[in-house]
């Protein structure tokens, strides 16, 4: 077959060889089959050392509530809606620090509750127990592990040891506080009885009995940083849930679902607590108002009533005459109206100062106490204002002033205060003009005061200030009760759908599934990538196709492993399989020799790309497989420079070539004949130092030229051509050359030199031998047969009665065999 012709071709072919590559990654199960097992192995070591993650959520709904008992027509009128975007508002309010703080404060989340596990120690919070009721104004030892020994049915051991940590500092959570405490002694070991207080400089406690106790068991507690442990609770995830704007999921993870339950819940209770309080603040200041004067008021009363009741008595005066009556009740009426008017001024006056003074609006507003509000919108905006500016004072303690909702709750803050200074204004004038009409009317009734006797005129005014304050008394005695309603009856506008609990959920992290699935791949991933990059990095010959693939020179045949002692392969082992690819190599280059005539003697040149190749060991066994054949041989070992075919004669390299060629020895003093019938030797001899020199002399022709006289086959070992030149002189007397390349060992750039010969016509009438040929899966399918490999090398029991002296032996036979010779 022409190679040069069909290489580019072949290449092609070789390159989209998949069922070639398949078999190549299937020869590595055996790789693949402990990285996965290893990759599995640690894949389950990390679903167990890894700290389990847990998440779970509770529903509420955000919706504006107002209360059907009430209208923004009462006197104390509230704006029952939240604020405007009020779900927005709330998701950052849940994630806020003031929020968080609270939370972790109800529920002493600063407390650790530990038990040690298989790899660490283990959040065992909601299952211990025992709980700790904690005196929060007193110190506690800080950081460190308390260890809880339970010793009785009601009794325990307390003990720590600060060696352990080197810590020294204690915290009082009340004020948020470290100090230093100096310890007489590091170790602290102490039996208490449940309920018992523990007072010390360092710890102040107590333990409460939730569950039976177990004798023996051992638990641990800590007491940790409380704006770390808020810090680290502020993860909690809010999200809006899709088809209902105003209803959202609050989830959270960590490695205990009880923690995650008891805060869930937590936080959603203090966050209904804290939206009712800033939707009746306005109403709770009012009533503590109305409560302070509404006492002071019933002193007024009194004090009125006995006054009044000593001038009667003083001027025997009682009952008013009936023109004095109609005076009086026409008086009372009009500047009852009139003092409610000027108050009600006073207030707005004292409301427009606080507005243009201030830039938060809390509990320091002015409440209209004493008087009935004129306009809803008043009390309506005031109460806006006060939620917008808890709102936004909130969100402040935890993210920035450029933070969109701040600045929304701003703009809606200035929007109020530009209504409330509006309506103040209008109202004022409308007040104005009031008061000079009620005035004008009060000095008609003032000039008929005049007219009636002077003790009817006093008593007229005893009546007439008793009156007003009595109205005044029985007004706030309304407004109180008013006021009380409101807060009694305020509707929160959090409501929950769905409490945190335990459901059974597993965790989140890490998900053993998941973990295995991608062990496993990493287990097939790795070997392909170390396949790819063998492969990429891989410049060696494996297959008779690599060199079909790569070279124009074509391939005469493969031969198999040798394992036999020495090179005498087809000699000593003449039924192996290695005898019978020689053979086919005797077979196959008789196509060589076709040039030459049939009774004329045929010489056989061999060389290799390097050393250790296998040439020395292909020359003899060709040399035998003719001389076998009746055919007269002879072996020239012209490898001057490093010969090795004396060692497999067991021959010494005493004489040889080198003494012919230097006139030392006549061609009949150097031929050796051997065990093997027909075939001759002649050994290198002497390393000489100018080897090249006698190769090209007239005497080495001659030699040469004598000895194809004599014999049928002369076979010629010579030097590596990659490394010495010698080789390519020797060429001219081959009628057929053997290039040797070697399985696993020769690099695909070794040959590149030869084969561009081949392919100028320098060298002719050259083929491959692919030796020390294996059949390997990684290499292909099947490669070498029809290559002078021969029959049934690797076919198993096929094989068997064809190759008797085939080793073929697997390790785990040989190690049993070595085992029963000794």
């Amino acid at each position: 077959m022409d190679n040069l012709n069909k290489l580019n071709n072949s290449t092609i072919q070789a390159n989209i060889d998949v069922k070639g590559y398949v078999f190549k990654v299937l020869s590595y199960w055996k790789l693949f089959f402990v990285t996965i097992v290893i990759a599995l192995i640690v894949a389950k070591f990390m679903n167990d050392y890894k700290t389990k993650v847990y998440n779970l959520n509770t529903v509420i709904s955000v919706k504006e509530e107002n209360n059907p008992l009430f209208s923004t027509g009462t006197n104390i009128a509230f704006n029952w809606g939240g604020a405007s975007d009020a779900v927005e508002t709330i998701k950052v309010v849940l994630t806020s620090r003031t929020h968080n703080e609270k939370v972790v404060r109800k529920l002493n989340f600063f407390i650790n509750y530990l038990k040690e596990g298989r790899y660490r120690l283990e959040d065992v919070y909601g299952y211990t127990p025992f709980v700790v009721d904690l005196d929060t104004s007193k110190p506690q030892l800080y950081g460190q592990l308390i260890q809880v020994e339970i010793t009785g049915e009601d009794t325990y051991n307390l003990s720590f040891d600060l060696k352990e940590s080197n810590s020294n500092a204690l915290i009082t959570y009340d004020s948020n506080t470290t100090s230093i405490h100096n310890f007489s002694s590091p170790l602290f070991s102490k039996e208490y009885k449940i309920g018992e207080q523990i007072n010390t400089e360092f710890l102040n406690f107590s333990l409460q009995k939730t569950k039976k106790f177990t004798v023996g068991e051992k638990f641990y507690i800590q007491f940790v940083s409380f704006d770390s442990t808020v810090g680290s609770n502020r993860s909690i995830s809010v999200a809006g849930i899709a088809n209902g704007a105003s209803m959202l999921s609050l989830s959270k993870g960590g490695p205990n679902k009880n923690r995650i339950v008891d805060y869930l819940n937590a936080t959603v209770v203090i966050l209904d607590e804290d939206k009712q309080e800033q939707k009746i603040l306005y109403a709770k200041k009012t009533k503590d108002y109305i409560e302070l004067l509404f006492t002071q008021l019933e002193d007024s009363l009194q004090r009125i009533e006995k006054e009044l009741g000593v001038f009667k008595e003083k001027n025997n005066i009682y009952n008013l005459s009936e023109e004095g009556s109609l005076v009086f009740n026409e008086t009372i009426t009009i500047e009852q109206d009139k003092k409610n008017i000027l108050e009600f001024n006073d207030y707005l006056n004292n409301l427009r100062s606080y507005l243009l003074s201030h830039d938060t609006y809390g509990e320091n507003i002015p409440v209209p106490a004493l008087i009935a509000v004129q306009d809803g919108k008043i009390s309506g905006e005031i109460t806006t204002l006060i939620q917008l500016s808890s709102l936004r004072e909130k969100l402040r303690g935890s993210v920035t002033d450029n933070h969109p909702q701040v600045i929304k709750l701003s703009n809606d803050i200035n929007i109020s205060k530009t209504n409330l200074l509006e309506n103040i204004s209008t109202l004022k004038v409308v007040n104005q003009n009031k008061i000079n009409k009620l005035s004008a009317e009060l000095s008609t009734y003032k000039g008929k005061l005049k007219k009636l006797p002077k003790t009817e005129q006093g008593l007229l005014k005893f009546e007439k200030n008793y009156q007003i304050s009595e109205a005044n008394y029985n007004y706030l005695k309304q407004k109180s009760y008013e006021a009380g309603s409101a807060i009694a009856a305020n509707v929160s506008d959090v409501k929950i759908i769905d409490t945190a609990k335990d459901l059974g959920n597993g965790p989140v992290y890490p998900i053993p599934s998941f973990n295995y699935l991608v062990g496993l791949m990493l287990g097939v991933v790795f070997p392909l990538f170390y396949i790819i990059t063998k492969e990429v990095l891989d410049n060696k010959i494996h297959t008779a196709e690599d060199i079909q693939n790569n070279y124009a020179i074509p391939v005469l045949g493969v031969v198999g492993k040798n394992h036999g002692n020495n090179n005498l392969a087809v000699f000593d082992k003449p039924k192996s399989s290695v005898s019978e690819s020689f053979r086919a190599l005797r077979s196959n280059i008789q196509f060589l020799f076709k040039n030459t005539d049939a009774d004329k003697s045929k010489t056989l040149v061999l060389t290799s790309s390097v050393s250790g190749e296998g040439k020395t060991m292909i020359s003899i066994n060709m040399a035998t497989v003719f001389a076998l054949s009746g055919k007269k041989t002879v072996l020239i070992g012209l490898d001057l420079r490093k010969p090795k075919i004396y060692d497999d004669f067991d021959l010494t390299n005493d004489i040889g070539v080198v003494n012919h060629l230097i006139n030392q020895k006549t061609l009949d003093e150097i031929i050796i004949n051997t065990k093997i019938p027909n075939l001759d030797l002649i050994l290198s001899g002497p390393i000489p130092p100018n080897p090249s020199e006698l190769l090209l002399n007239e005497t080495a022709d001659k030699m040469i030229k004598e000895l194809q006289k004599r014999y049928d086959y002369v076979i010629i070992d010579t030097p590596p051509v990659g490394l010495v030149s010698d080789a390519l002189e020797l060429f001219k007397y081959g009628d057929a050359i053997i290039y040797v390349i070697r399985q696993d060992y020769s690099e695909k750039g070794m040959m590149r030199m030869i084969d561009d010969k081949y392919k100028n016509k320098e060298v002719t009438n050259i083929s491959y031998v692919l030796n020390d040929f294996s059949i390997k899966n990684k290499y292909g399918y099947g490669y070498g047969y029809g290559y002078g490999y021969g029959y049934g090398y690797g076919y198993g029991k096929y094989g068997n009665g064809y190759h008797e002296n085939e080793d073929n032996k697997g390790f785990f036979s040989r190690i049993s065999s070595l085992f029963k010779k000794k």
